[in-house]
């Protein structure tokens, strides 16, 4: 878990060094999520219930666009379905070798949302241009018919996932399927209306690339926010080098070293590092001082910092108000 390693930050010259114990917290909270399954499972009977209903207008129609929105909402349908999934992992508390929990599995959620947008657009981008050099005969009206239901389920649908916790990547990836199919009804509701009043049979085939250009953009973000947390980088905005600056320049801090930075699942950065502090300076204050910072100034809650003065006697930490002895903080 680095993405900024073997650096050091000093304020000013080291004259040595002492190692203490380093830890984590072993058990982090859990998440609750009984109000965004619910949310979520709203919008998936919706979303399942229109889907079937969808499939048999789209044959009756012979409309590429329909079946390309039908094909949409089954991935919508299994995002929802998947997100329901890693929702009650992740609130699974600690355990055994978890030991952050089965956090990350909104995030495999996620990825697997974003990478299911990226597929569907390819074939759908086939079928599109299939359909551009050859186009069907196309019921414009029941098209646009089936449309404008769609256009106001996914309205509604949206809605249900808006009201969850969209910090989560894994709700947001749910939400980008749902805001991509509303603008895929859009758009084949625009391409039906051309069909009824200018017989333009093409606007079928155009009306899909719009969506599959939306759907790409929607995947690619996903895939990249998601593999950013697996990959372990750190959080987005955050850069390491100056954070490590800004917290060897606190008050009594020597240097900072073996700094890493990255994030267990989403809204949830993490940070580690071992902390050097002048030789009558209280580590114990600037591990507070430093908890604060993060905190207050950087949204890093979990935080895990050692401290040592740096000539100490190895292995100790001294405090000024009581005896000489190893300090490990925990910031939750």
């Amino acid at each position: 878990m680095t993405t900024h390693h073997g650096h050091d930050h000093k304020q000013g010259r080291a004259s040595g060094a002492c190692k203490g114990h380093d830890g984590h917290e072993g058990r982090s909270r859990g998440v609750t999520a009984g109000t965004d399954q619910r949310w979520l499972t709203a919008a998936l009977v919706l979303i399942t219930g229109f889907m079937a209903v969808e499939v048999v207008v789209g044959v009756i129609a012979n409309s590429t666009a329909l079946m390309a929105d039908a094909a949409h909402m089954l991935t919508d349908s299994a995002s929802i379905v998947l997100a329901l999934i890693a929702m009650r992992l992740a609130a699974r508390p600690a355990r055994g070798h978890f030991t952050f929990g089965l956090k990350r599995a909104e995030i495999l959620s996620a990825q697997a949302n974003g990478l299911t947008l990226l597929l569907l657009g390819a074939w759908l981008t086939y079928e599109a241009i299939g359909k551009l050099i050859a186009p069907p005969e196309v019921d414009g009206g029941l098209m646009l018919a089936t449309a404008l239901i769609g256009i106001v389920v996914n309205v509604v649908a949206g809605w249900c996932i808006s009201k969850a916790n969209r910090t989560s990547l894994n709700v947001e990836g749910a939400y980008q399927h749902i805001r991509n199919d509303l603008f895929a009804f859009i758009g084949t509701a625009v391409a039906a209306l051309v069909i009824v009043t200018t017989g333009f049979a093409r606007a079928d085939g155009v009306a899909t690339l719009v969506v599959v250009a939306l759907m790409v953009k929607a995947g690619l973000g996903l895939v990249r926010d998601s593999g950013r947390i697996l990959l372990e980088a750190a959080p987005a905005g955050t850069d390491p080098d100056a954070l490590g600056d800004v917290m060897a320049a606190r008050p009594h801090v020597v240097e900072i070293h073996d700094l890493h930075v990255w994030t267990i699942t989403s809204d949830q950065p993490a940070l580690s590092a071992h902390v050097m502090v002048e030789l009558d300076g209280d580590c114990h204050a600037v591990r507070r001082d430093l908890e604060h910072l993060l905190a207050e100034g950087h949204g890093i809650d979990h935080a895990t910092i050692q401290v040592d003065n740096a000539p100490a006697t190895e292995g100790h930490c001294r405090d000024p108000h009581g005896p000489v002895h190893r300090e490990t903080a925990h910031a939750n």
